[in-house]
């Protein structure tokens, strides 16, 4: 399939049309703040999808810190019976080498729905959902410390400079809101290792990586405008849009100044749209309640805002969302020591506004065209780090999946019997990243960008769909 870096085969489109006339994305920009908004749609530059999506949109729980496996979605009834004694196998080196001995988890895994599967206790809620849960237990990372394994879990790469997966998915679809960005994160009060370029666009246009937004009010800085009068920001915005346009003139088919532009226009559009998405005011009693908004725990209220904005931003057309956790004040979920107290506090925020997203979206006929994900960098030791901490794990750990395309009320994978290595069904980040593009609607292969005189791609030359993750 042809794309713009294709030079031979590029179908030429209106938006390369006026770039090559010399109108320049300057004519965009005019249209957009003349109101123009169909004008001013982001197409995304790779064209269209390669074969029928299974999803619109991907909502990403992102687990910051690791939860452990063996004490939340991996029972491994191993741990109990040596609890206490040293590890029975040869372990690699690991992170902060303070090795103690087995430990049994100290929660108890109960069979969740019609399809049994075990979850711990730390998801109550969640494992009444069960059936719609595609379990990956045989996951695994190249990185065991938190900030290279950031970066690989978004981007497909361990260090800096690369595009974030949400980055590529809204480079891939564009856009199909109007007024919102197509690349959403939920800040949750936690940034991760890696910074804020664990959400960005890498070598793509900056118009591609992730609008940071709060769950609270406001969600951004300069979301309401400062003028008394529309007419006097309307005439300030006509001025802008003609200086853009002088200026995208001078500088045709500068990707740079095209994003930038791009950028002004979808800040001058949010203004409307952002405050409408974030009033909550509208939603029932009932749903509040189901989220949690209203609960005893104050990151549960957070966690749950997160959630049903979530739910509220795939209905307006927002590609891909993706939630930061909040500080419940146990460092994320790396819980080196008092392992109990920190995955207690970080599952009770959680449980229940992700129990709730889901069967939200079941009941109004979302979840059959999202994509849900959870997943954090990597997992954690089935040995004590000292005497009641986990150490950092990137050789078998769980995450999950739920939605559109996927096969739910399924585990998939294994790790040993002690929940330390894949065994069975080995599971790589490229691999997980060509699954997600593919219910996208993309071959990972064929979606390119051409930067440093090679075709980059989210998966580099790795990657393989996990048929036996879907329906």
């Amino acid at each position: 399939m042809s794309s713009v870096n294709d030079p031979v085969n590029f179908a030429l489109t209106r938006r390369h049309l006026l770039r090559r006339a010399s109108m320049g994305f300057g004519g965009l920009a005019a249209a957009a703040l003349f109101g123009n908004a169909a004008a001013a749609r982001q197409t995304g530059n790779a064209s269209r999808p390669h074969h029928r999506p299974k999803v619109k949109s991907v909502i990403f729980l992102y687990m910051d810190g690791a939860p452990s496996q063996v004490d939340t979605f991996d029972p491994k009834p191993r741990l109990a019976a040596e609890n206490g004694q040293p590890i029975g196998m040869e372990i690699p080196k690991t992170q902060f080498d303070n090795v103690g001995s087995v430990l049994q988890s100290p929660w108890t895994f109960r069979p969740g729905g019609e399809s049994g599967l075990p979850i711990s206790d730390l998801f109550p809620k969640l494992r009444e959902r069960a059936d719609e849960l595609c379990i990956v237990r045989s996951m695994t990372s190249q990185f065991p410390e938190h900030t290279s394994a950031n970066y690989f879990l978004h981007t497909g790469f361990g260090g800096l400079g690369r595009p974030s997966i949400g980055a590529w998915a809204q480079y891939g679809l564009g856009r199909s809101a109007d007024d919102l960005p197509g690349y959403v994160v939920l800040n949750g009060g936690l940034i991760p290792p890696g910074g804020l370029d664990t959400f960005g666009s890498g070598f793509l246009p900056a118009s591609f990586q992730a609008s940071l937004l709060r769950p609270s009010d406001p969600p951004v800085a300069d979301v309401a405008p400062i003028e008394r009068f529309a007419g006097h920001q309307r005439r300030k915005l006509d001025l802008l849009a003609e200086l853009d346009a002088n200026f995208a003139e001078r500088y045709t088919g500068e990707a740079q100044v095209d994003a930038a532009i791009e950028n002004w226009e979808t800040a001058a559009r949010m203004q409307t749209a952002v405050p409408e998405v974030f009033d909550l005011s509208g939603e029932s009693q009932a749903t509040r309640e189901l989220y949690g908004l209203d609960a005893e725990f104050e990151h549960t209220r957070t966690y749950a805002r997160q959630c049903l904005l979530a739910r509220r931003l795939v209905e307006r057309g927002v590609r891909f969302i993706e939630l930061t956790c909040p500080n419940c004040g146990h460092d994320r979920w790396d819980q080196h020591s008092n392992l109990k107290n920190g995955h207690e506090a970080n599952a009770r925020a959680v449980d229940q506004p992700i129990a709730a997203l889901l069967g939200d979206l079941r009941r109004r006929g979302l979840l059959e065209d999202t994509l849900v994900l959870f997943a954090g960098e990597f997992g954690r030791t089935p040995m004590a780090q000292g005497s009641n901490g986990r150490d950092h794990n990137p050789h078998g750990y769980s995450i999950w999946l739920a939605g559109g395309g996927v096969q739910g009320g399924q585990a998939v994978g294994a790790t040993d019997d002690y929940g330390y290595f894949a065994v069975d069904q080995r599971c790589d980040m490229h691999d997980l990243h060509a699954t997600v593009l593919h219910l996208l609607g993309f071959d990972h292969t064929r979606l390119t960008f051409r930067f440093g005189g090679r075709d980059m791609r989210l998966t580099d030359v790795h990657g393989v769909v996990q048929d036996a993750w879907l329906a």
